[in-house]
């Protein structure tokens, strides 16, 4: 989509720290990490969030969770556990419209979600 920043980072016209990429997917170190390692999972088909999901196929979608694991993984942080989120819309501060996750750890992670 023009002008959004996730889809300009995916197809390399915006540098980022990519971590991993297949044919689904990308994903980058998050510019303002919120834990030791932070790293956002986009899909490389546009959509806002996840209340747009039914315009992925099973396959796009399931691409994104894989990712995440993988991703996991290539970090360090599979072992001791991580977190995945997703934010949706204006009320749960999500800042790029454009499905991502967010891959958090390396470190204890609060006890609370909010």
């Amino acid at each position: 989509m023009d002008g959004c920043l996730f889809c300009m980072i995916a197809s390399g016209e915006i540098p980022s720290r990519k971590v991993y990429e297949d044919e689904d997917t990308y994903a980058f170190e998050d510019i303002n990490p919120q834990a030791k390692h932070h790293v956002l999972v986009i899909s490389k088909k546009h959509i806002p969030d996840v209340a747009h999901c039914e315009d992925l196929s099973d396959g796009q979608l399931a691409a994104c969770l894989r990712t995440c694991a993988k991703v996991a993984e290539q970090v360090g942080i599979r072992e001791n556990g991580y977190r995945v989120v997703t934010n949706c819309g204006q009320d749960a501060c999500q800042s790029v419209s454009h499905l991502h996750f967010h891959v958090l750890g390396g470190q204890q992670m609060s006890g609370k979600m909010v």
